[in-house]
């Protein structure tokens, strides 16, 4: 083996070893999101390979649709913008990636995951100006790679095998996939030892069939792409069935310049051995054994490949770790993808414009156009941009989780950049009241950041305006008062509901019940069994309302605007503005943002009159609102938007 590819090979064991014990918390986080709906993994060149493997696991272990795409086909294709859409990059710096990664973030995808393997890259960089995006650095120890993609592919296959397995309780998987995965990589392997003799006959012909069955379809997948960057030789890769669809016949034409490698698992053995003995007897065949489960044999496909390669490239002279790059290579490697139609809009609408009309009503804007609908919502607009600016506001009411703070680090304090935001209004005299489904962890974060002066001039709504008290009271919330009675028996038939019981975390205040799922569980299905116990048990008057993470069931008369109207005894009947992240129903901010005056962060009504998302395209939560409270001038008690402020 060559001896920069050759280096890159010895350090196989100190990469698994680092990903066997990286820490998985935020990927983990990323995957339970990405769980709840089909996939997209967006890779060029040797990532490429790793979005194959994210696909694989997607689909083996939630069953849900996964595809693979390049950065070319992600930045144009049309998709639902619920597809959970993940780039991945070692680098994070290649003009594809880069393109891709802006397209999708004006896109707003409900989940778009970025795995990046340089914490000082221009993809990294772009993603934190995004806050929505779900960035997952694993850079590898060892440093980067050669020409191909060697350890840091296979620290992020194994760290992407660990959540899933995590995620999905097949952690005894994992185990039994890390104890072979250790074995083949140690210094003497006799599986390797075997795999290279196995190979050498193959090296003295230029094409070469890889033959696969599903768990190892990753190293086959990898086996072309290295052959092919690195000029090794010519590969083509079957599963075994596809093989027998008429791929076969190349061997009729072509065997005796070609060879045939098959990976073989204890699943696809019978199948395997059936069809190598039917190929030619002068063709020569090279068998792959991968032992264990379906994780264990996909990794043990890829650290195979890995191997192969350099195999093959000694036997053919080329270092698969620096094979030589032709001056028109890099040209071409530099060149810039097609220039998007996307950033155009129809009408003389600003991007800010278009991106709003599309949140609300659910299509691009161009596509309006085309229907004859653009005029109606672009006069929709105007009209609530006019009245908003038109409004001097006395009070502003916020939701907490997805708008103040991020949901994914809720129990953090707030942004200082947010709340310096918000004590600046209160200094000018604007009311500023916060509305949450939470209890006391609001105060006590509020307390943390919220100069204490301000303390008595700031209203806190908790369990959804069940309870409302200034920030200085801390009395409040009442955490010793009793489950109400009509939730009382709604309580006790709940845990009692067996797959509620099984994955929810259950939490009981006085007016209002909290359902959290503590594993992968749809917003939907959660949704639909607390209905359908309450439907059961016969409880009336209840609201039932989905938050950024759990169901909120709050007995009669608990709502949110519960706090507008505790803020109205303190300003009368000036304008009050009303700012959250769920106001599509049954959003538990439904009720607020149908206030006259309402700006969403994230989803939205579908009504043309109020609920507007007015941030920058490819914005949403806390970042949005912090381009509102900014947007705000203070005075004389008053707060008020400049026109134009989101043109």
């Amino acid at each position: 083996m060559a001896r920069l590819y050759a280096n890159e090979m010895s350090k196989l064991g100190d990469t698994f070893a680092w990903a066997a014990a990286a820490d998985l918390t935020p990927l983990r986080l990323a995957l339970r999101t990405a769980g709840l709906s089909p996939l997209r993994a967006i890779g060029s060149g040797g990532s490429l390979t790793a979005a194959h493997a994210l696909v694989a696991l997607h689909q083996r272990f939630t069953g849900r649709l996964a595809a693979v795409a390049t950065p070319l086909e992600a930045a144009e294709e049309p998709l639902d913008t619920s597809v959970a859409t993940w780039l991945l990059s070692a680098g994070g710096g290649n003009v594809d990636i880069l393109a891709a990664a802006k397209g999708l973030i004006s896109r707003e995808p409900r989940q778009l995951g970025v795995l990046c393997g340089r914490e000082d890259s221009p993809l990294a960089e772009l993603c934190r100006q995004h806050s929505f995006v779900d960035l997952l650095l694993y850079p590898s120890p060892v440093g980067k790679d050669g020409f191909l993609a060697t350890n840091s592919l296979l620290a992020f296959i194994t760290v992407l095998t660990r959540a899933y397995a995590a995620e999905f309780g097949a952690n005894t998987d994992w185990e039994d996939a890390s104890y072979r995965l250790e074995a083949l990589l140690g210094e003497a392997s006799v599986d390797m030892s075997s795999w290279e003799a196995a190979t050498e006959t193959l090296w003295a012909r230029p094409t070469t069939l890889v033959l696969h069955g599903p768990a190892t379809r990753i190293g086959a997948v990898d086996l072309e792409s290295k052959f092919t960057e690195a000029a090794i030789g010519n590969v083509q890769i079957a599963d075994y069935r596809n093989f027998a669809h008429g791929r076969h016949h190349w061997l009729a034409k072509r065997g005796g310049t070609s060879g045939v490698l098959a990976f073989v698992t204890e699943t696809d053995r019978s199948l395997a051995e059936r069809t190598l003995d039917l190929i030619p007897a002068d063709i020569p065949k090279a068998r792959i054994e991968a032992a264990g489960g379906p994780i264990a044999c996909a990794l043990a496909s890829l650290v195979a490949a890995l191997r192969i390669t350099g195999w093959a490239g000694t036997a053919r002279g080329i270092d698969p770790g620096r094979p030589g790059v032709p001056d028109f290579g890099r040209k071409l490697y530099n060149l810039p993808l097609p220039r998007s139609g996307r950033n155009r809009t129809p009408g003389r609408l600003s991007l800010r414009q278009a991106a709003a009309i599309s949140r609300k009503s659910g299509m691009p804007a161009d596509q309006l156009a085309a229907a004859g609908e653009l005029d109606r919502w672009r006069d929709a607009l105007t009209t609530f941009e006019c009245r908003l600016s038109e409004a001097r506001f006395a009070g502003l009411v916020l939701d907490y989780d997805g708008t103040v703070v991020d949901t994914r680090h809720r129990f953090e304090p707030a942004s200082p950049v947010i709340v310096a935001e918000l004590a600046r209004l209160a200094r000018a005299g604007a009311k500023i009241a916060i509305a949450t489904g939470r209890g006391r962890s609001v105060r006590h974060d509020l307390q943390k950041s919220v100069p204490r002066a301000l303390w008595p001039e700031i209203l806190i709504g908790y369990y959804n305006g069940a309870e409302i008290a200034s920030l200085d009271d801390d009395a409040a919330p009442d955490a010793s008062a009793e489950l109400c009675a009509p939730l009382r028996l709604l309580a006790e038939a709940l845990r009692r509901q067996p797959e509620l019981a099984a994955c929810v975390r259950q939490e009981d205040r006085a007016h209002q019940i909290t359902l959290e799922a503590t594993r992968m569980l749809p917003e939907s299905r959660l949704w639909d069994l607390a209905r359908q116990v309450i439907l059961t048990v016969g409880t009336d008057g209840v609201n039932v309302t989905r938050s950024s993470h759990s169901v909120d069931i709050v007995a009669a008369g608990v709502s949110k605007l519960n706090v507008v109207s505790r803020l109205r005894e303190w300003v009368g009947d000036a304008p009050i503005l009303a700012i959250g992240d769920r106001g599509r129903w049954p959003g538990n901010d439904y009720d607020l943002l149908r206030e006259p005056f309402a700006l969403g962060v994230d989803e939205i009504s579908v009504d043309p009159a109020t609920c507007w998302h007015l941030g920058e395209p490819g914005q949403r939560g806390p970042s949005v609102t912090l381009d509102y409270l900014k947007a705000l001038g203070a005075e004389g008690g008053r707060a008020q938007f400049a026109y134009g402020s989101f043109r």
